[in-house]
């Protein structure tokens, strides 16, 4: 089942409902009514229409994700009491996240990132001796896609469902030197809810021109519902080093082992406990995914005691960028809940910043008859669960 961008149902959800039996038990019966649908949610300046995607699994979870940007506006999982609780950082309207004042923030909230995730120095590179110049935003370096990434654009959306699954992709074309960017970029982006809590993201993309690519995902995750800031959840990262950064966070190419630092995370450990002896405001920092061989792997896991969601997440990427929310400063709100410094942290599946101009990290160039995949996991469970 498919269904187009501009598809609204009446009731703003539809049920798809599936059954089928057990070999070993013919008499068991099992059905399953995870819901998708959409619902106007505004237009962009320019006048584009944008949707709200619902996706609802059976226990009542709900992730909700607008095209415009691919945002991630809602994830609501049940707490140790059952009671629905939303865990990420975003807005009810379209219009909060096209207003001055958000984007002049640059939180980037719940967006896709692209076509650069991350920093490139200078905002340049060289590909087969041409140098290219992609937008310095801000200061002397490129900084997640420039002035107008990804986050910014309307995809087109379809949705797919199958016995215990329910998907949101979303396409987009980037077209040649978008950005500055070189390479006509074919991407999708397949959002997939399941049953069991996963939030699947699965990142696919092909060029017609030699092009750096490095795709993640910008949700902030606060699993007391922002009741409170982050820094009492309990944080582990499955990494022995990160990718050294200059004072102006750019990759000095060098790995620094987090032995013995406020930046080892192996061993599970608050986030406040040591986030004033980090290097900058907090933590932002690149690690590297731990014996990574391009298969998806457990690489981070958080948790919050009061409310006992646990959140872990696993990626096919080498790195993961893990920030929380630094440079935010109270000048966004969603009802009574200002986002205020580290009322969020992010999980940011990536390669590593500055890719392009570092020799020695894996690679993010793309080239022609070459495909672009990717995989990331958020899995929501909570403490108490066997």
């Amino acid at each position: 089942m498919k269904a187009q961008e501009n598809c609204i149902w009446d009731s703003h959800l539809v049920s798809v409902t599936f059954s089928y039996f057990y070999l070993s038990k013919p008499t068991q019966h099992y059905q399953s009514h995870m819901q998708i649908g959409s619902h106007p949610f505004g237009k962009t300046d320019s006048g584009e229409k944008v949707e709200l995607f619902t996706l609802l699994n059976d226990s009542g979870a709900t992730v909700k994700i607008t095209n415009y940007g691919g945002i991630i506006t809602d994830i609501l999982v049940r707490d140790k009491n059952s009671n629905l609780t939303n865990v990420v950082l975003g807005f009810d309207t379209l219009k909060d996240y096209i207003s001055d004042t958000y984007i002049n923030s640059k939180p980037y909230f719940g967006a896709i990132i692209g076509r650069y995730a991350n920093r490139i120095n200078k905002g340049r590179f060289e590909i087969n001796g041409k140098t290219y110049q992609v937008p310095c935003n801000p200061g002397d370096y490129s900084l997640h896609g420039g002035f107008a990434g990804f986050d910014q654009k309307v995809w087109k959306a379809e949705t797919e469902t199958s016995h215990d699954e329910i998907s949101l992709n979303l396409t987009y074309l980037s077209k040649h030197l978008e950005e500055g960017f070189p390479g006509n970029l074919k991407v999708m982006v397949k959002y997939t809810w399941t049953n069991n809590n996963e939030l699947k993201i699965d990142y696919t993309a092909t060029t017609d021109n030699p092009t750096h690519l490095n795709l993640t995902n910008h949700t902030y995750f606060n699993l007391n519902g922002g009741k409170q800031d982050i820094l009492d959840h309990v944080v582990s990262i499955q990494s022995d080093a990160y990718t050294e950064v200059d004072e102006n966070a750019i990759p000095t190419g060098r790995l620094q082992r987090v032995d013995g630092s406020c930046m080892d995370f192996r061993t599970p450990s608050r986030i406040g406990e040591r986030i004033d002896e980090t290097q900058g405001n907090g933590y932002d920092h690149n690690y590297v995914v731990k014996d990574f061989d391009g298969s998806l792997k457990l690489v981070a896991d958080a948790r919050d005691q009061t409310t006992g969601i646990k959140l872990e997440v696993l990626t096919t990427e080498p790195g993961v960028q893990f920030y929380t929310a630094n440079y935010m400063d109270g000048a966004l709100s969603r009802g009574d809940v200002i986002f205020s410094s580290r009322m969020g942290f992010c999980f940011e599946t990536q390669h590593f910043p500055d890719s392009p101009n570092q020799p020695l990290f894996p690679t993010t160039l793309l080239t022609p008859g070459n495909t672009f995949r990717s995989k990331s996991v958020y899995k929501f469970s909570t403490l108490f669960e066997n």
